[in-house]
C-alpha cells in the first residue's frame, strides 16, 4: 500500500490494484494486473512525472514492473524481469528505477525503456527493500543476508557502506526527506537509524517486541513511525526526534 497527497493505492495477493482519492467518495479505479497464479503485489510507489502527471509503479511476484497513469487509469509501461520483483524505487530525477528481487544483484533500469543499465553485486541472498537518498546519487538495498548496502552512482563497483542487522533480512529502508538519516527495519524487533552525515558511524537501535509491517518518516522528519503487525503486540509506534542530539 502507498499514500501520497490525496491518493491511496493498495495491491492484493492475486494481482489486484485498488486506487482511491481520499477527498472523493468511492473507489477511483480497480483492476487485476495479471491472471498469473503468482501475481502478488509486492510494492507500490506513487510519483509525479517530469510533466507533473501522477503515476504509480507496482512491483509484482510475476516478475513484472508496471507503470500506471492515474489521470487516465492506463498502463503506460510494463517491464519484465527474470525473477520476482520484490521492491522498486524511482530516482529523484525520475530517470532511473532501482529494482531488487529474488536474486542477489540489484538492478539500475532506465525508467523509460526498461533497459538494465547496471547490476550491483555484493549481496548474498534475495533482496526485499530499496530506497534513494534525495541527493540523487546515493541509494540503498536491503537483503535477506541481514545487510543494507549503500551505493554511490559515481562508483558502482562495490557498496560504499555495509550496514548490518541483528537477526533477519532487511525488509524496509527509508531516508529522511533531507537525506540526513537512513532507517532500516528487520522482520521483527529491531529498527536501526543511521546518521548519513557521520558517514553512517553514528547509529541508534530501536528494540521492541513484534513483527514489523513497515516504517516511515514524517514529512517534517520529526517522527519515525513503525507498524507492528504482531498478533499480541500489534500497534503503531511513534518515535520523536530530539533536536539537541544527533539522533
Amino acid at each position: 500500500m502507498a499514500v501520497k497527497d490525496n491518493l491511496l493505492v493498495a495491491g492484493g495477493f492475486q494481482g489486484e490494484l485498488i486506487c482511491k482519492h481520499l477527498d472523493r467518495e468511492g473507489i477511483s479505479f480497480c483492476c487485476r494486473t495479471s491472471h498469473d497464479d503468482n501475481a502478488l503485489t509486492n510494492a507500490i510507489e506513487i510519483f509525479n512525472t517530469s510533466s507533473g502527471a501522477v503515476h504509480f509503479m507496482a512491483s509484482s511476484n510475476d516478475s513484472g514492473l508496471r507503470d500506471y497513469d492515474m489521470e487516465r487509469f492506463q498502463l503506460c509501461n510494463h517491464f519484465q524481469f527474470d525473477y520476482p520483483v520484490n521492491h522498486t524505487s524511482l530516482s529523484p530525477d525520475r530517470k532511473l528505477v532501482l529494482a531488487v528481487g529474488d536474486h542477489p544483484d540489484g538492478l539500475l533500469v532506465d525508467a523509460n525503456s526498461g533497459e538494465t543499465l547496471h547490476s550491483m553485486k555484493g549481496h548474498h541472498d534475495f533482496s526485499f527493500a530499496s530506497a534513494w537518498s534525495p541527493d540523487g546519487r546515493t541509494f540503498a538495498t536491503g537483503n535477506q543476508d541481514k545487510t543494507c548496502r549503500v551505493w554511490d552512482l559515481r562508483n558502482l563497483s562495490k557498496a560504499v557502506h555495509v550496514l548490518k542487522g541483528n537477526l533477519g533480512a532487511i525488509r524496509s529502508i527509508h531516508f529522511t526527506s533531507d537525506g540526513q538519516f537512513l532507517a532500516m527495519a528487520e522482520p521483527a524487533d529491531f529498527v536501526h537509524i543511521f546518521d548519513t552525515q557521520s558517514d553512517y558511524n553514528q547509529r541508534q537501535e530501536l528494540d521492541f517486541f513484534g513483527e514489523i509491517s513497515g516504517i516511515s518518516f514524517s514529512p517534517d522528519m520529526d517522527a519515525l513511525f513503525v507498524g507492528v503487525c504482531d498478533r499480541t503486540y500489534g500497534s503503531l509506534l511513534q518515535y520523536g526526534r530530539l533536536h539537541n542530539n544527533n539522533l
